[in-house]
Parts: C-alpha cells; sequence; structure tokens
C-alpha cells in the first residue's frame, strides 16, 4: 500500500469517527427531545443517528481491511438498516397524520438539527472526496448516508420550524416521512449495487 493510499484511508477513519462521535452524542441529545416534545421527526432523525453509528462502524471494519467481500457485507447492512427505519418510521408517521398528533417544538431540537446539517454536509463532502480517491464504493456510500443524513437534518429543522412559527401540527410527521422516503431509495440503491 502506497503512502498516499494509507494516509487517505487514515482521513476515511478519522472522517468516520468524527461521524461515530457526534452521532452517539445526537442519539442521547434526540432521544431526550424526542421524548420532551413528542415529536415523531425527531424521532425519527434518532433513529437515523443510529443507522450511521452502525454505518459508521461498519465502514470502519471495512476500512481496516479492504476486501470485496467485506465491501458486500458493509453496503448489505447499511442497506438492512435503512428498510427496518423507513418500515418503522412510515408507521410512525401514519400513525401520527392520523390520530392528529401535535408535538411540542422545542428551541433544543431546532439548534440541534440546524448544526447537524451543517457538519454532516462538510463530513459527506470529505468522504466523497477521500472515498474517490481511494476508489472505496463503501466509503462513498456511506458518504451518500451522511449527506442524506444533513438532508434530513434539513427537513426536521423545516418540520419543528413551520410548527412552532406557523402552527403547523402536521409538518412533524411529513418530516417523518421525508425520511421514510430518502431511507428506502437509499436501501434500493444500495442494494442495486
Amino acid at each position: 500500500m502506497t503512502d498516499l493510499a494509507l494516509k487517505l484511508r487514515r482521513s476515511g477513519i478519522a472522517l468516520e469517527i468524527v461521524t461515530l462521535a457526534w452521532n452517539v452524542i445526537g442519539v442521547v441529545l434526540l432521544a431526550i427531545l424526542a421524548y420532551r416534545s413528542a415529536s415523531v421527526a425527531l424521532l425519527g432523525f434518532g433513529l437515523d443517528s443510529l443507522i450511521e453509528i452502525g454505518a459508521s462502524t461498519v465502514v470502519i471494519w471495512e476500512l481496516t481491511g479492504t476486501s470485496p467481500a467485506r465491501q458486500r457485507v458493509a453496503l448489505r447492512l447499511i442497506g438492512w438498516a435503512f428498510i427496518l427505519l423507513a418500515a418503522y418510521l412510515l408507521v410512525q408517521a401514519v400513525v401520527a397524520l392520523v390520530l392528529g398528533h401535535h408535538a411540542t417544538p422545542l428551541i433544543g431540537g431546532v439548534a440541534w438539527t440546524a448544526v447537524t446539517a451543517l457538519v454532516m454536509f462538510a463530513l459527506a463532502w470529505g468522504k466523497r472526496v477521500v472515498g474517490r480517491r481511494l476508489q472505496n464504493p463503501v466509503l462513498i456510500t456511506e458518504g451518500r448516508v451522511t449527506l442524506i443524513d444533513g438532508i434530513l437534518a434539513t427537513s426536521v429543522l423545516l418540520g419543528i420550524l413551520l410548527d412552532y412559527a406557523l402552527g403547523w401540527w402536521w409538518a412533524d410527521p411529513v418530516a417523518g416521512l421525508v425520511i421514510v422516503f430518502y431511507a428506502a431509495r437509499e436501501a434500493i440503491l444500495i442494494f442495486r449495487e
């Protein structure tokens, strides 16, 4: 392995460690915020953070011993995690919409999702650059997962803000449905590859 490849692998692992640490903190914080606000979108985003933790762990495992077999296993694990997230959130969002469930918007949810969106977009860009230079499909795919995490943070933020500013209670479960769409789309892309 060349010095450049070794350096790129270390960069990829460092990006995953930052992602992992951010999401571990996020899971705890989002669990508290989702409970206090009864927000389907924050709950979904917390579950997505759990998936991101799993995906980052899988990528670190894959980068420490790259092989085609490891790459296939890593991609499938990430794909199945997205399927489980989509199924769970679909049920939660539909039930919330049917029952007219009203979440309580919290400033903490606004702040965390706004900062998370920025952090995830930056990490996704870094993973894409390093993944392409390494020609590593697992890091590139996980970079897409991180990009989706940033998009989801933005949609959850929008849902919370619409509920907070305009009283649109339905914006929270609709933001949850956005997560369902992206999770299903990403799982389909992973399994097609």
